[in-house]
């Protein structure tokens, strides 16, 4: 066998592998991904000899044992989703590095599909599926190309690669409509296995803690959030939009954390009170299927089993699944989750402490004016609101770093900071004076997606606020609405284009610009990738049988059968079609001749091997009369004529109809006389 390949196939080999690179590259190992970049640089080095030879064996077996040994280290075992799909593409790549004859290309190829499929156990989004779809038309003309490299000349790679194309492409337009067919009416059953998120991988967005700057650098990322899908006018006004994550409540003088108190689940029999009081069903879509909160309106509580509420509000899954399809929230208005919680003791302690020995300056301050307040909590409140109001402070997304005494540094000196530096001071202003207070984090504002249908969450919209508890009931005080209200009022979106001072003095016009640059593809390239979860991925048998119930099909029998018929249907219109083309592309000469041919007995009709001149020689022999006769020798002559003279008229056109016709008269009087 020949040990030489077409130019084009090694073009789609590499152009193949290097796009199962670059959908796995942000999901693999990185020394695995230098290895899979160093084989296909080796590949291409490889395939620009004339003849192909077998690459040495010693090296690739080394470098698949350095890559299983770059997986076994990364996920610590060769089980499992992301381990699996690493070991394949391996595999992949060694096997190219094998390439000797043909066989071992149709192997490579169709190993190729297989690979790039499995890369959906990564991700779904509309970005892997044109990665994916782009490596398997890359396949295609590879196959394509060595089932007519033998009897098609191809004059370069650019003109062979554009002609393969348009083939490739030819054949997948046909399928698609029958694609699409299945895709709609197929019945569609729900997922009996979900894929786990390993124990080991880090999740994008908010985090279990929070220390200063924490959020500053999350909200200078104009990456998408989550999304809410459901009655926009519904929507409280946007200064009322706090999309909650969790409670902080645990400070130790740097960090924020969560006391176990509030990871523990709420009460089932208050939360099934609790629905009575709900204003507002939506759902809620995390860009990120592995986020480990739900950030739902402050206040709301899941309709879905599979998700806990827990003491401090929050909503988390029961169990961590890659799975990313909405779920249903009801958002409870004004009522709160903790007017049903009891008072634990340990809660009281944690919302009360502080590092006793740090910030003395604050505490000093806090002293003051709470005597000031005649000691009186919501005077207290009122108090320090206005102090921050008249200490100039300014919002930002660089600070500076802070020292020991933060809060002090940050209360007295550098008076500039991001909502966790304002959320931090207040809630500690609030325990120097044994007002009980915590963090909550999540997101504040959104913005309407360009449909209109939808309302977006940024991470530049990360917020954190505080709080304290009055009366028994907590209440919300957040003081980055004192010192920057357009930032609640019209969202960070629209504060960063009004505030550039907000990305700090010396990267002002970098940021800014890089941020303006990317804003609207970032809103654009999202809203397509949400298009595409909903109507694609998240195209399940509940929102199948809706969309079919709109068409009047009600049954899994009337949904087969319409099918059917439309599959039946659509083969028909191909064949129509092509007889349609052939019939179009046929001269009318050729279409007189074969409507002649139809009208004959078998074996007295045109055989394909046959002229006109011998066909109409072999009618004639089944006549005697010599008139007769000579119309076959004239349907000849003229046909001749027509076909070779440089222009005929449309006067011998219909000559040439009406002779035919003539004959078909004279052969049936022929079969009547022979009949007799």
């Amino acid at each position: 066998m020949k040990k030489t390949l077409n130019s084009s196939v090694k073009l789609t080999i590499l152009l193949s592998l290097s796009l199962i690179l670059i959908a796995q590259a942000a999901y693999l190992p990185m020394t695995l991904s230098v290895l899979l970049l160093t084989a296909i640089t080796t590949l291409y080095i490889h395939f620009r000899q004339t003849e192909l030879h077998a690459f040495s064996k010693l090296w690739t077996a080394f470098g698949v044992l350095a890559a299983l040994a770059s997986i076994y280290f990364s996920y610590g075992t060769f089980i499992g989703v992301e381990a699996g799909v690493a070991i394949l593409t391996t595999f992949l790549f060694a096997k190219a590095l094998e390439i000797k004859n043909t066989r071992d290309v149709i192997i490579i190829f169709n190993f190729a599909l297989f690979v790039a499929a499995s890369s959906f156990l990564f991700s779904q989004s509309i970005w892997m599926a044109s990665i994916v779809l782009a490596c398997l038309v890359s396949c295609f003309m590879g196959l394509y190309r060595l089932q007519t490299a033998g009897f098609q000349h191809q004059e370069s790679i650019t003109g062979g690669f554009k002609q393969d194309l348009k083939h490739v492409a030819k054949f997948i337009g046909l399928a698609l409509p029958f694609f699409v067919l299945l895709f709609l009416f197929f019945p569609r059953l729900p997922p009996l296995w979900h894929i786990p998120i390993p124990e080991n991988k880090a999740v994008t967005g908010m985090s279990d803690r929070m220390s200063p700057g924490d959020i500053a650098e999350l909200s200078q990322s104009s990456a998408l959030a989550f999304r809410i899908l459901g009655d926009m006018s519904k929507l409280p006004p946007r200064s009322e939009l706090y999309w909650r994550a969790m409670v902080l409540d645990h400070y130790d003088g740097q960090t924020w954390t969560s006391s176990p108190f509030n990871q523990q689940n709420y009460n089932s029999e208050n939360q099934t009170r609790l629905v009575q009081h709900a204003k507002f069903t939506y759902r809620y879509l995390a860009a990120d299927p592995q986020s480990s909160w739900v950030m739902g309106l402050d206040q709301s509580i899941p309709n879905n089993p599979q998700y806990f509420l827990k003491n401090d509000g929050s909503i988390v899954p029961n169990r961590a699944v890659q799975l990313n399809e909405p779920i249903d929230l009801q958002w409870l208005g004004k009522s709160t989750l903790a007017d049903f919680v009891t008072e634990n003791p340990t809660t009281r302690k944690s919302t009360t402490k502080y590092p006793a020995h740090l910030d003395l300056r604050a505490q000093k301050l806090a002293q003051q004016l709470f005597e000031q307040a005649g000691r009186d909590p919501e005077r207290y409140i009122h108090h320090v609101i206005g102090w921050y109001k008249h200490q100039h402070f300014a919002y930002t997304l660089q600070p500076g770093l802070l020292g020991q005494n933060r809060i002090d540094e940050f209360l007295f000196q550098s008076k500039q900071g991001f909502c966790e530096h304002y959320a931090s001071s207040f809630a500690l202003l609030m325990r120097y004076v044994g007002l009980p207070a915590r963090i909550v984090v999540g997101y504040q504002g959104g913005d309407l997606a360009p449909d209109g249908k939808s309302w977006e969450l940024r991470q530049h919209d990360a917020h954190a606020w505080t709080e304290v508890k009055l009366h028994g009931k907590w209440m919300r005080v957040d003081p980055t609405a004192i010192i920057a209200p357009q930032r609640i009022d019209t969202g960070m979106q629209n504060y960063m284009d009004t505030e550039q001072n907000v990305w700090g003095a010396e990267r002002s016009n970098v940021n800014y610009q890089q941020y303006a640059l990317l804003k609207k593809m970032r809103i654009w390239s999202d809203y397509a990738s949400y298009q595409w979860q909903s109507k694609v991925i998240g195209y399940n048998a509940e929102s199948q049988q809706s969309w079919l119930t709109k068409l009047g099909i009600r049954s899994t029998y009337a949904m087969v059968m319409v099918l059917v018929l439309s599959v039946l249907s659509l083969l028909a219109g191909y064949f129509l079609y092509i007889f349609y083309r052939k019939w179009k592309s046929t001269s009318k000469i050729d279409r007189l001749l074969w409507q002649f041919s139809k009208k004959l007995q078998h074996d007295l009709r045109k055989q394909d091997s046959e002229t006109i001149t011998v066909w109409m020689q072999r009618l004639s022999d089944q006549i005697k009369e010599a008139d007769d006769i000579q119309i076959f020798e004239n349907i000849a002559h003229l046909h001749r004529k027509i076909m070779y003279a440089p222009q005929h008229s449309q006067q011998e056109m219909e000559q040439f109809a009406e002779m035919l016709k003539t004959c078909t008269f004279v052969l049936k009087n022929k079969r009547k006389i022979l009949s007799k």
